[in-house]
């Protein structure tokens, strides 16, 4: 059975996401780790577009969680035409005071588990010569920022990869494309403790978008086969205005804003 499988699909822009991909009549397979999620979403998808909606519990923030997905996909004769490379954490503070620990399982879930999955995916696509990855990064890729500088660099390393992988994959007619979202409406700063005085300094000068703001500009860039798409006019041209500026005052800047936004 030809399917769509989107990590991270139980909540926020992965769930917004995968409606889209149902509407057009797409088959999903569904990960995350909240089963109870999972099993209402998927039984409202099937009853409402009439396609095929399963899904796989599982966490990959753990080490084997990207090969079990795998695995149980071949088991269970899955051929997925696109990956969407969603899940995701953040974090933010001073470097220095963070946990080790969960800047670690961090990276790991942003960047290995994301590169384990297209790895194993991506051989299935070249033998076939068709399909798509998208992965899912964020605005803060475009620019260093203090006192997130961990998780922006792991969005950095997404983007880089992806951009890199789109021209690799041409000639096997592999689609590969980057989803850059600004800040969305979801439980990202509840799952990185930033719901604090840290967060408001971190996300003072933003633009929010819901994100079923975000899944309507992705679907379309998505059905164009566009190899990248910023998220919200606003981030669209505050990348334009970041390519100008040097990355060292970007990092000054933000570092001295934060600073003062957090003393007040």
């Amino acid at each position: 059975m030809k399917v769509t499988l989107i990590t991270g699909a139980s909540g926020g822009i992965g769930e917004a996401i995968t409606r889209k991909i149902a509407e057009q009549k797409n088959n999903v397979v569904l990960v995350a780790r909240n089963e109870a999620k999972l099993q209402i979403l998927c039984k409202e998808l099937a009853l409402k577009h009439q396609i095929q909606a399963n899904y796989i519990v599982a966490d990959l923030a753990q080490e084997d969680a990207p090969k079990l997905v795998y695995d149980t996909c071949k088991k269970e004769n899955y051929e997925v035409e696109s990956l969407i490379n969603n899940a995701g954490i953040g974090s933010g503070g001073e470097f220095a005071e963070i946990s080790l620990e969960s800047e670690l399982a961090m990276m790991h879930l942003n960047m290995n588990s994301m590169v384990s999955l297209t790895h194993y995916f991506l051989q299935d696509m070249k033998i076939r010569k068709s399909g798509t990855i998208v992965n899912v990064g964020s605005m803060i890729s475009f620019m260093p920022i203090p006192y997130m500088a961990l998780y922006g660099a792991t969005k950095a390393f997404v983007r880089f990869f992806t951009q890199a992988l789109y021209e690799e994959c041409k000639p096997y007619h592999i689609h590969v494309m980057l989803l850059s979202p600004g800040l969305t409406e979801t439980n990202f700063m509840r799952a990185a403790k930033l719901e604090n005085k840290t967060g408001e300094a971190l996300t003072a000068v933003g633009r929010t978008q819901t994100p079923e703001q975000v899944a309507e500009e992705f679907i379309g860039a998505y059905l164009k086969k566009k190899p990248f798409h910023v998220s919200g006019s606003f981030n669209r041209f505050g990348v334009k205005i970041i390519s100008l500026i040097p990355n060292r005052t970007i990092a000054k800047q933000g570092a001295k804003s934060y600073r003062k936004r957090l003393a007040n």
